[in-house]
Formats: structure tokens, C-alpha cells, sequence
């Protein structure tokens, strides 16, 4: 009589899991389409375009899409290491403009002295510049990490205030030599040709070398991430910096190399622009941190630290580019963008800590 009633029990225990089972996967795929909405979202427009404006899809265009991407990717992939250390780096877009433009005024060309913003030096060697670009770069990022390990300051305030500097040395600079405040243009073939010379042709459209080096520096910074005690001990402070500071992590330096590795990958994506742009004024770079963050929070890299990826963040400005790209295709106005991206900051924001929020 004892095992009979056991086994009703069990029957009726295991009649009771079969009628919340399916509950359960509403529940789950409700939660899965909910993370992902934004995904999903972008996936509908991205389609929808296609369908509205075949060129979307053509070689040409997507060439293009590429190209975008490889721009913009090694300045998202230094901001997403100072996400992931719970902040953030406002300064990334003027930094990325006075690279540019001391990039642009060093590479300028040597025969036409007249338009030449430093006739006294040449041409220098496009192997002293690029070094020299990311130096820049670093050195501003140093400073940022400098004073938010330091002093425990908001990367905000911190990176706000390194904007408004930077930008006075780029106003400053532009204004130096015989530029007086004018285009930095007249670029010497050496330059324009190692970054935007044919890497190799599709359909007679040309892919720019320059998305090979974006390919280098993002398996670079993929390494870094997951395979160097620096990239674990990053992880570690952003997920919780007593805990990380208790077993041996050197907060202090962890701090600054990160912000220093994020402005050397400012540095480089300046000296690309600077070339790719071809005319530099010190409006180049204006809102690239915008674009990096966006495309960040897109990709997963999470604002409540410890969290992200460099193939996330490779798929997330791959989607803001396909979007960007996208709405000329259909007629909308460009000056909608900024709306836009600001929209989808603040819906990857909210899905992000929703997530941390269903978690905890």
C-alpha cells in the first residue's frame, strides 16, 4: 500500500512539472526575445530596407558597410575596456581629432610647400608617425586612468574634463604653422595609399587596406582580453575592485593601462581618419565616442562591469553601420541620427540592467 501511494505521487509530481513545463518556456523565450529585442529590431529594419532598396544588399554597399566598420571599430574596442571597468571615455572623439590632425600636418605633401602646415620638416616616415599618433593618444588615456584610480573620480567627470582640453590643443594646433586654422589637406600618396590603397577588388568595388589592420587590432585586443593576466586582471576589477585589490590585482596600474591601451586605439583609428577624411579641421572626430558607446552597449559589454566581448562589440558597430548606412536607402533624413543613437543607447542601457537586475 506504501509503494502504491508513492507512486501516485510520483505520477502526480511528474503531471505537475508536464503542466508548468511550458509555462516555464513562455517564460524563458518571453525573457530571450526580451534581451535581444534590440537585435531583433535592427534585424527587422535591416530587412526591411533590403526589401524596399535592393541596392542595400549590393556589393558596393555592403563594401561600404565594411569600410565603416573597420573605421570605427578600434575606437569602440578601447572604450570597451573602460566600460567594462564600470566607466566610460568622453574624451575618445577629440583625441581621435588631434591625432588626425597631427597625423594629417606631418604626412602632408613635401612638394607643395605653399600648403604645407610644417614646410620646414618634409614628409615624415609614415613608420615615426603612426607610433607617434598612438603615444598621443595613450598619454591622454593615461591621464584619464591616472585620475580615476588615483583620486576615485567618475571616468565621466574625469574624461568630460580631458575633452575640453583636448579640444583646446586641437583648436590651438590647427591655428599653428601656416595652417592658420584652414583644412589639413594636400596628403602625401604615401599616406592616403598605406590607408586607403586597394587591399583586393569585389565586383569593381576597391576594399581599403585599412580594414586589415581593423581586422590585426581587433584579434590583438581579442588575445589581450582572454589570454593575458592583464585582460583576467581588467575582468576582475570590473566585476568587483575590493575583491580584485584582495587578491593582488594592482588596481592603480590596471586602471591607467586600460584607459592608456583604449587612447593608443584612439591614436590609431586618428592616424586612419586623418587619411581617410583627407581634409581635417577640429571638427574631425566630433561624436566618435557616441558611435563607440553605442555600438558597446549594443554588443553586450555591460555597464555594471566584468562583462563583455570583442566579438560583441564587433557585431554591434557592424549594426550601428548597417542602420547608418541604411537610412539615406530609404529617404530619411540624416539628421535624424543623432535621435536614433540616442535612442538605442538608452534601450541597450534599460536591457542591459534589466539583465543585471533579473540576475542579482
Amino acid at each position: 500500500a506504501a509503494k502504491e501511494v508513492q507512486r501516485e505521487e510520483a505520477a502526480m509530481s511528474n503531471a505537475t512539472k508536464t503542466l508548468q513545463k511550458p509555462a516555464w518556456d513562455a517564460k524563458r523565450v518571453g525573457n530571450l526575445l526580451l534581451n535581444n529585442a534590440l537585435f531583433i529590431l535592427m534585424g527587422i529594419a535591416i530587412v526591411y530596407i533590403a526589401i524596399k532598396n535592393p541596392r542595400f544588399i549590393q556589393p558596393a554597399s555592403i563594401i561600404n558597410i565594411l569600410s565603416q566598420t573597420a573605421a570605427y571599430l578600434p575606437a569602440a574596442l578601447g572604450i570597451g575596456g573602460c566600460i567594462v571597468l564600470t566607466g566610460t571615455d568622453l574624451s575618445a572623439g577629440r583625441i581621435v581629432g588631434l591625432t588626425a590632425c597631427i597625423s594629417a600636418s606631418l604626412l602632408q605633401n613635401a612638394a607643395n610647400v605653399a600648403n604645407k602646415m610644417w614646410p620646414q620638416i618634409g614628409t615624415l616616415p609614415i613608420w615615426v608617425v603612426i607610433p607617434a599618433a598612438m603615444v598621443i593618444g595613450a598619454a591622454f588615456g593615461a591621464f584619464n586612468g591616472f585620475f580615476v584610480a588615483k583620486f576615485k573620480l567618475h571616468p565621466f567627470i574625469v574624461t568630460l574634463g580631458t575633452q575640453l582640453i583636448v579640444y583646446t590643443l586641437l583648436l590651438l594646433y590647427v591655428q599653428m604653422g601656416n595652417n592658420n586654422g584652414m583644412a589639413i589637406s594636400n596628403l602625401d600618396k604615401s599616406y592616403t595609399d598605406f590607408v586607403k590603397g586597394e587591399l583586393f577588388n569585389v565586383g569593381g568595388t576597391a576594399v581599403p587596406r585599412y580594414v586589415l589592420f581593423a581586422v590585426i587590432l581587433a584579434v590583438l585586443m581579442w588575445f589581450i582580453w582572454n589570454k593575458t593576466t592583464f585582460g583576467k586582471n581588467m575582468f576582475a576589477l570590473g566585476s568587483n575592485e575590493e575583491a580584485a585589490r584582495v587578491s593582488g590585482v594592482n588596481v592603480l596600474m590596471t586602471t591607467v593601462l586600460v584607459f592608456a591601451l583604449a587612447g593608443a586605439m584612439y591614436g590609431w583609428t586618428g592616424f586612419v581618419e586623418g587619411a581617410r577624411v583627407g581634409s581635417n579641421t577640429a571638427n574631425t572626430g566630433v561624436n566618435y565616442e557616441l558611435d563607440a558607446i553605442a555600438a558597446c552597449v549594443i554588443g553586450g559589454v555591460s555597464f555594471v562591469g566584468g562583462i563583455g566581448k570583442v566579438s560583441g562589440i564587433i557585431i554591434g558597430v557592424i549594426m550601428l553601420r548597417l542602420i547608418f548606412v541604411a537610412l539615406p536607402l530609404v529617404g530619411m533624413d540624416q539628421n535624424l541620427q543623432y535621435a536614433i543613437k540616442g535612442g538605442i543607447i538608452l534601450f541597450a542601457c534599460a536591457l542591459d540592467m534589466r539583465k543585471y537586475l533579473v540576475k542579482k
